[in-house]
C-alpha cells in the first residue's frame, strides 16, 4: 500500500510503500479517508519535534485521521463503521495511565504518539488499531471526520479551563482566542454556545480569509500589530478565559495580564527555548490577588474524541467548507503541505467514502 512518510535526516514527505498490515487480536483494520496536516506535522517533517519508531529510518505521518472499518475481526465494529482513530499508544506494555484511561495524561517517556513519536501514523491506505482507540463517528461526519482529533484538543483545554475554576461559582461570559489558525478557529466554533463575547487574537491585515471565518462566527477580530495581548483589557475587556494556541512563549505571560480577575488561561502551544525579561514580582501580584490560574493541556483522551463529535456535528457546512481550503489526493499531496496565508486547513484524501 502507499504511504506518505518523512525519512530520517530529510525534511520533505513523500510517498513510499508499505505493506498492508494485519489486525492482530483485538485490532480493526480500517481502510483510511482522510488525514489532516496541522503545525505538527510540519515540526515533524523540520526534525523539530517527534521521531521514528525504534530500529526504523522513517516516520509514516499523520495522526488527524478517520476511516472505514473493512475487518472488524472480532471487535465491537462492523465493516462499514466510519472511525477515528486516538494518538497516543501505550510504549512499551501498558502503564498506569493506559490502565486507567487517561494516556493523555501520561508524561513524556510514557507514550508513543502515531504519526508524531514512536510509531507511524495513519497517511496510508490502511491502518490497523485496537478497538480501544477507536471512536465511532456518524456516517454523516465522514468528510469531516478527520477533523475530530484537533477539536478534541480543544475540549480537554476546556475541560481542564473549567475544572481549575470548579471550587467557587464560575460562570464565564468573555473568551480570547490566541492565534488565528485551524486550532483557533475550531476553538471558537466550539466555544460558541458557552460564550457570550468570544475575541480571536491574530497578525493578519484585511483582507484575510481567517478574518472572514472569525466574524462569520460572531466572533471579533483582534489585530496583535495594533493590540497586544496586554493592551486587550482596555480595548476590549479583561477575559474569563484565554485560549492559547500559538506556540509564542510571550504570550504565556500576557495571557496573566490579559485575564479578568478569577480568569483561568489555557497553554496549548509548544514554543522552543526562548529567554526574555518579565516582572515576576507583578505578575505573582496578579495570580495572587487576583485569583487567577493557568493550565497546561496537551493531546486529549477517548471522552475528549466523543465530546468533539458532538461538537463537530453542530458546526455548519458553512464554517467547514470555508475552514477547510484543500483536500488532495496522493498525486498532489505535496499541496496539503503549503504553509502559506491562502492555507487554513488541509487534509489528504487516500479513498472516498461510499454509503452502505
Amino acid at each position: 500500500m502507499k504511504a506518505i512518510a518523512v525519512y530520517d535526516g530529510t525534511d520533505e514527505p513523500v510517498v513510499t510503500e508499505k505493506p498492508r498490515p494485519d489486525p492482530a487480536p483485538g485490532e480493526a483494520l480500517v481502510r483510511t479517508l482522510r488525514v489532516g496536516v496541522d503545525g505538527t506535522d510540519h515540526e515533524v517533517i523540520s526534525g523539530s519535534h517527534g521521531g521514528s519508531p525504534e530500529g526504523e529510518d522513517h516516520l509514516v505521518l499523520g495522526h488527524e485521521a478517520v476511516g472505514v472499518v473493512v475487518e472488524p475481526n472480532d471487535t465491537p465494529f462492523d465493516a462499514g463503521d466510519i472511525v477515528v482513530p486516538t494518538v497516543r499508544r501505550p510504549p512499551n506494555g501498558a502503564n498506569e495511565y493506559f490502565a486507567r484511561g487517561e494516556p493523555d495524561m501520561a508524561p513524556d517517556g510514557q507514550y508513543h504518539e502515531r504519526g508524531i513519536v514512536g510509531a507511524h501514523g495513519f497517511m496510508a491506505e490502511y491502518f490497523t488499531s485496537p478497538a480501544e482507540f477507536l471512536v465511532e463517528i456518524p456516517p454523516a461526519l465522514a468528510e469531516w471526520g478527520f477533523l475530530v482529533e484537533p477539536v478534541s484538543i480543544a475540549e480537554k483545554a476546556i475541560e481542564h479551563a473549567y475544572a481549575s475554576r470548579s471550587a467557587f461559582d464560575w460562570e464565564p461570559e468573555s473568551a480570547l482566542i490566541l492565534g488565528n489558525g485551524s486550532l483557533g478557529l475550531l476553538t471558537i466554533a466550539t466555544l460558541d454556545e458557552e460564550f457570550d463575547r468570544i475575541y480571536c487574537l491574530g497578525r493578519r491585515e484585511r483582507p484575510d480569509p481567517t478574518i472572514d471565518i472569525i466574524e462569520f462566527l460572531d466572533a471579533t477580530y483582534v489585530n496583535s500589530n495594533e493590540t497586544p495581548v496586554p493592551a486587550v483589557p482596555a480595548a476590549h475587556e479583561p477575559m474569563d478565559l484565554v485560549f492559547e494556541a500559538t506556540g509564542y512563549a510571550p504570550h504565556a505571560f500576557e495571557t496573566i495580564e490579559a485575564l479578568a480577575p478569577n480568569g483561568v488561561g489555557a497553554l496549548l502551544g509548544v514554543p522552543g527555548d526562548w529567554e526574555f525579561e518579565v516582572d515576576g514580582g507583578r505578575l505573582h501580584r496578579e495570580f495572587v490577588l487576583h485569583n487567577k490560574a493557568l493550565v497546561g493541556s496537551v493531546n486529549s483522551g477517548y471522552e475528549h474524541f466523543e465530546a468533539a463529535v458532538d461538537s463537530l456535528s453542530g458546526f455548519s457546512d458553512a464554517f467547514l467548507t470555508d475552514l477547510v481550503t484543500g483536500v488532495h489526493g496522493l498525486d498532489d499531496f505535496e499541496a496539503a503541505f503549503a504553509d502559506d496565508d491562502t492555507t487554513i486547513k488541509t487534509a489528504v484524501e487516500f479513498s472516498a467514502y461510499e454509503e452502505r
